[in-house]
């Protein structure tokens, strides 16, 4: 059952925003709803008198210090840290809307918090950092990490977050999450397993092309070829990422050795010839054109914000199955049916680091959540399934005990 969102906002605000729109200013509900912010802190006991006092606070907390100083693990036992997530940004890469600096990006990491806390149960914690520095932000999230169970890293451009998840893995024992690579990449491939199974076709005979070379573009890619996908290749704005190209960066020139072995080059256009699959990852619109020159019964996961690369209406003419990140239409492609599941399932078992064989019995979970009830329009469980996120905190946990990486 999904945890219930309280809001805290006192009845004066209310009457501050009643006031505003009776003096004639334009009510927006989105402002409405943020005003004061989206969250606040609840202490789990009471402090009723004297007694609760001594036990929370002085003297009674002096012997719980006493005994985690003495056994450091105890601290998951007798502090919030086993169940709270850090969810850390620079505000490089916010949504749709780019270099928008750390307090700019607060809504989006308080928005963050409250998904984790309505989807999955765990407490997170927005923090927004005044430094791009790769260095800096690391070491900054180090220090804060003992006060957490896990990190779940946010809007950080790339190809600076793949060297801070990276990392920040290796020298810290909880999870490092970074949703905007893993979290898309679970959701993308739980919705081909589904689309490939109502098809009567295996992952190993499609073909994939992926618009966007970023953060998700990459990630997707190489996940969905540690699942078992045929082949992919991936399209940056200068065309398909391959071997023959001198402007790569090093991570895309990693990409280039483990994508297309199809040898494809030239425009995204010209790689949509015969695919099976189009992911969209990066704005912009592709050319109906190159839509119908895809394999009969293509999918079409078009999930840019809010204008997909392709429009469903077009989609549709061509492709079998037709997803996009919009909750307007069937199929939404959203990170929130993975990160809560995902990082309540670590936490549970205290895992020291997300695996790929635990986001992969993610994705499975997922795509099992729709069962008998598989459709062209119903490949992905919405987000207000209530079944998504226990069935894939226990896909996670027992994958984590599966390879090693629980601790409980």
């Amino acid at each position: 059952m999904a945890a219930e969102i309280v809001n805290p906002r006192s009845d004066s605000d209310k009457g501050t925003q009643s006031a505003e729109s009776a003096a004639g200013e334009p009510f927006d509900p989105a402002f409405a709803l943020h005003r004061g912010g989206k969250m606040a802190i609840q202490a789990t006991v009471p402090v009723r008198d004297r007694d609760d006092l001594s036990l929370a606070y002085t003297p009674g907390v002096a012997k719980v210090c006493t005994a985690i100083a003495e056994q450091p693990e105890l601290v998951h036992d007798y502090t919030w840290k086993s169940q709270v997530v850090a969810v850390v940004t620079d505000g490089t890469a916010v949504l749709g809307l780019g270099d928008i600096g750390p307090e700019a990006s607060l809504p989006v990491m308080e928005g963050k918090a409250i998904l984790f806390k309505q989807f999955g149960g765990v407490d997170a914690v927005p923090i927004a950092l005044a430094t791009t520095d790769t260095d800096e932000i690391v070491d900054t999230i180090v220090r804060l990490a003992p006060s957490f169970g896990g990190v779940n890293l946010e809007d950080i451009s790339a190809p600076r977050c793949f060297d801070i998840e990276r990392r920040l893995q290796e020298r810290l024992d909880i999870p490092v999450f970074h949703d905007d690579q893993h979290g898309t990449a679970v959701v993308t491939l739980a919705a081909l397993r589904n689309a490939a199974k109502l098809t009567g076709r295996g992952l190993g005979e499609l073909r994939a092309v992926i618009s966007g070379a970023g953060a998700a573009g990459v990630a997707i890619a190489k996940f969905l070829l540690e699942a078992g996908l045929g082949d992919v290749a991936v399209a940056d704005r200068k065309g398909v990422v391959s071997r023959d190209r001198e402007d790569l960066t090093p991570v895309k020139r990693e990409l280039a050795e483990l994508t297309n072995k199809a040898g494809i080059s030239g425009t995204l256009e010209s790689a949509l010839a015969g695919a099976d699959v189009f992911i969209g990852v990066s704005g912009g619109t592709v050319a109906e054109e190159a839509v119908a020159s895809m394999a009969p019964g293509a999918f079409v996961f078009a999930m840019a914000n809010p204008n997909p690369e392709v429009h469903p209406d077009v989609a549709h003419k061509y492709a079998a199955v037709v997803a996009t990140g919009r909750s307007d239409y069937p199929n939404q492609i959203n990170n929130v049916l993975a990160f809560p599941g995902i990082f309540a399932g670590a936490l549970q078992v205290r895992a020291a680091r997300i695996t790929e064989g635990m986001k992969i019995a993610a994705a499975n979970a997922l795509a099992d959540v729709v069962g008998d009830q598989l459709a062209a329009d119903y490949v992905i469980p919405s987000p207000f399934d209530e079944r998504v996120a226990p069935a894939v905190t226990a896909a996670v946990a027992a994958a984590a005990r599966a390879e090693g990486v629980a601790r409980r």
